[in-house]
């Protein structure tokens, strides 16, 4: 019975002449099979160290530290706009194993600017949040979203002060009506204020005040339960 001797499958060339290659120092540069290039530093055929790569899909740039493979230190990345092919910066700041990691500068496409902490890629941390309509943000956050203590400043200089949960308002917090000239302490649940007490603080230098002033309350409090309240209050914010 013959022998049929099947030719063995081999890897294309190119693949072959990569292994051979072994990368590492600095060298010029490096084409992948599907167009991206790489300028840099090299370490056991692995990125490492300084280096600009260039995705040929999507013209995306990013130009800084990268460490076995990974974008890894502080680099820089920007993509073309779309009209006038021009680069448009969105990150600069520190990567962690090829994920925003760290401090940086997130520029968004519409204008809104995240300066601050990230972890796996996401807002996390301490940071400050820019968004269109001129309102600003800053304080704690959690995978993308405020968690923690906080101060939301809107456009009328309006403010909230207090506790965050899933991007909402939620606990102890503080609203300030300064185009009213009042303010709301109490307590809130999901963006909504479940409980608090409404007083005028310089109603008269406001832009827009009510009518009226809101009357003087006096409570009848023999237990002291609205100063323990007022205690555990104040003692969540020290």
């Amino acid at each position: 019975m013959p022998v049929v001797k099947y030719p063995r499958v081999r890897d294309p060339l190119f693949y072959e002449w990569d292994r051979k290659a072994q990368k590492c120092g600095l060298r010029h540069t490096i084409y992948a099979v599907n167009g991206d290039q790489y300028t840099g530093e090299w370490l056991d055929n692995l990125k490492h160290g300084k280096g600009t790569q260039i995705w040929k899909n999507t013209g995306a740039i990013y130009s800084g530290d990268w460490k076995f493979g990974k974008r890894d230190g502080h680099g820089s990345y920007s993509v073309p706009d779309p009209v006038t092919k021009e680069y448009r910066r969105v990150y600069t700041g520190m990567w962690e194993n090829g994920r925003r990691g760290g401090r940086g500068v997130f520029f968004y496409p519409n204008g809104e600017r995240y300066e601050g902490e990230w972890s796996n890629g996401l807002r996390s941390g301490w940071g400050k949040m820019h968004y269109k309509d001129g309102s600003i943000y800053e304080g704690e956050w959690l995978e993308d979203k405020h968690n923690g203590q906080g101060v939301l400043l809107l456009p009328n200089e309006n403010r909230y002060e207090g506790g965050w949960k899933d991007g909402k308002k939620h606990g102890p917090g503080k609203f300030f009506y300064l185009d009213k000239g009042q303010l709301l302490e109490g307590v809130w649940v999901a963006d909504i204020p479940k409980c608090g007490v409404l007083i005028d603080i310089d109603r008269d230098n406001a832009p827009a005040p009510p009518q009226f002033p809101l009357p003087e309350i006096e409570l009848h409090d023999p237990a002291g339960v609205v100063a323990k309240a007022r205690a555990m209050f104040d003692d969540s914010h020290n």
